[in-house]
């Protein structure tokens, strides 16, 4: 964990990109404090924004792909070995965890993985029920890329507005305080998301 937070207090593109491709496999870094502080210092000029939002979307991708990966050909039995060993609870991760993230994928199929890239808790391994699935790749890292992007906009936009009202030294405070309104957020555009997808499928088997 020292290693991580000295990455946190050394922010640029580079460690943008790695921090994110760990949050996105099983190791827990909150992206909120990766994200929203590099926009913060965007603000300031010591960042581009949207190379933020590129790079942070990038790291997701390749660790959303890392667990779709070994999700596809390990299976479940060795998925599950993994979140009931010390080493998955070190990783904050568990089985209960892991059959949630499926049962949400079960239940908005393939949709799943672009709305569940903004659930906390499942937004991680939402890309372990899409590899035992065997969904189709190229699908899934198209929907990784968009509920990644939306995620990560959402919190360069609080970073970038936190700069202007918040010193340095109370910016974690602030993102602290502020998560709850980022969980409202975000539950509109779940919500919305799901909605699109299921009067898509409505309107599509209609025309047939």
């Amino acid at each position: 964990m020292n290693f991580i937070t000295s990455l946190l207090s050394n922010l640029n593109y580079g460690t943008i990109l790695f921090l994110m491709l760990l949050e996105s496999t099983v190791v827990p870094v909150p992206s909120e404090f990766v994200v929203t502080p590099a926009a913060y210092h965007a603000a300031g000029g010591n960042l581009d924004v949207f190379l933020v939002i590129l790079f942070a979307t990038i790291g997701a991708d390749l660790g959303a792909s890392i667990n779709y990966v070994v999700a596809y050909y390990v299976g479940r039995p060795v998925i599950y070995r993994f979140a009931n060993s010390k080493w998955g609870k070190m990783c904050l991760v568990n089985q209960e965890k892991v059959e949630k993230s499926e049962k949400y994928f079960d239940d908005h199929g393939i949709a799943a993985t672009l709305t569940g890239r903004l659930i906390p808790g499942i937004r991680h391994l939402i890309s372990i029920p899409a590899g035992l699935a065997k969904m189709n790749y190229w699908k899934f890292l198209l929907y990784t890329t968009i509920g990644a992007g939306v995620w990560h906009s959402i919190l360069a936009a609080l970073g970038w507005y936190l700069h202007a009202i918040v010193p340095e030294d109370q910016l974690n405070d602030k993102i602290s305080e502020y998560a709850e309104y980022i969980k409202l957020i975000i539950i509109a555009l779940v919500i919305i998301a799901i909605a699109y997808f299921v009067i898509s499928s409505y309107i599509k088997r209609k025309k047939k």
